[in-house]
């Protein structure tokens, strides 16, 4: 008996998009049921995440004209990361895998078929991953994938070119559910989990329709979020720095030394202003980075719920429309 797939959409403002990913969705799905390859109560779950447009309206429209559509309705704008998480764990006790993808349709939807092969050769997770970024502008390649190399140099584990675009089986999201860190960066959590892992390239196209939920600004802060959430390195770095600092002022000490005893003694203020300007911005950065640690403290300490549903848009007497 073929295994249930549930396809996981967070949507923030994708009014425009909808309709086209909703129809290229289903059809991707009746055409894996007829196949044998998923179960016919194999889902897609729009995720709103405190949309301010009609994106909602519109899941809860396609529900009611067919119940291959689901919707979990978040309660406020919570960010992408935990609408993903929301509805990873919506799905989880419905199916037996799940795939996220984002709205925009710049996923390869057809890289799904490769997807469930895997999983029922034996993957527990596999990783949609950029085949080129031959597309994208010099600006825009430039700092992808400089962001997936900084990830992984500050310690971060990340699989590179690689978003949110994966399945989970079933195991694997329970795994993620152990987890419960409020600060989310999932592209780092996910690989955390284990088990058998496997990549599916494919061709990143443009987006259909609407703006682009990551500009540049949002994507450093999500950098910033991503290595703090999962990484001490940066800690790590302002020690050795501070050991380096504290070995040139003994050098520097020995230098004044030397030049008093040969009777130079008036030095330039030059030096003495640049040190003190050097020395006064390393600790400044410096309490900023542990700042950073301190108040994901303060955040995961308080234990907050990551998300709130205000309504879930469950099957018709358990049976999708044909």
């Amino acid at each position: 008996m073929a295994d249930i797939l549930y396809i996981v959409v967070p949507c923030y403002n994708e009014e425009e998009v909808l309709p086209e990913t909703s129809r290229r969705l289903r059809e991707k799905l009746e055409g894996l049921m007829a196949a044998g390859k998923i179960s016919r109560e194999s889902r897609v779950l729009f995720v709103n995440d405190g949309s301010k447009d009609k994106t909602w309206e519109i899941i809860s429209k396609l529900h009611q004209e067919c119940s291959l559509f689901s919707g979990a309705d978040l309660t406020r704008n919570r960010g992408h990361q935990n609408a993903l998480l929301a509805g990873l764990m919506t799905a989880k006790d419905r199916c037996d895998m799940a795939i996220s993808m984002d709205a925009d349709l710049q996923d390869d939807i057809d890289a799904v078929d490769a997807m469930v092969d895997q999983y029922y050769a034996g993957c527990d997770i596999v990783y949609g991953v950029r085949s080129s970024r031959k597309k994208d502008t010099f600006f825009k390649r430039f700092t992808a994938e400089g962001f997936y190399r900084l990830m992984n140099a500050m310690g971060a584990e990340t699989v590179f070119n690689h978003a949110d675009y994966r399945l989970m089986s079933k195991r694997a999201l329970e795994g993620l559910a152990q987890f419960k860190e409020v600060n989310l960066f999932l592209r780092g959590i996910v690989p955390m989990i284990g088990y058998r892992t496997g990549t599916v390239e494919y061709e990143r196209g443009e987006r259909f329709a609407g703006e682009s939920k990551y500009p540049l600004k949002k994507m450093l802060s999500f950098a910033m979020e991503g290595i703090t959430s999962l990484s001490v390195k940066p800690i790590r770095m302002i020690t050795g720095l501070g050991f380096v600092v504290f070995l040139v002022s003994i050098a520097m000490l020995i230098y004044s030394i030397v030049r008093w005893a040969m009777g130079e003694t008036i030095l330039g203020w030059a030096s003495m202003i640049c040190s003190v300007w050097a020395i006064g911005g390393l600790i400044l950065l410096s309490l900023g980075v542990i700042g950073e640690y301190i108040g994901k403290i303060y955040l995961e300490s308080k234990a907050r719920p990551r998300f709130l549903l205000r309504e879930v848009l469950e099957d018709r007497d358990g049976q999708a429309d044909r």
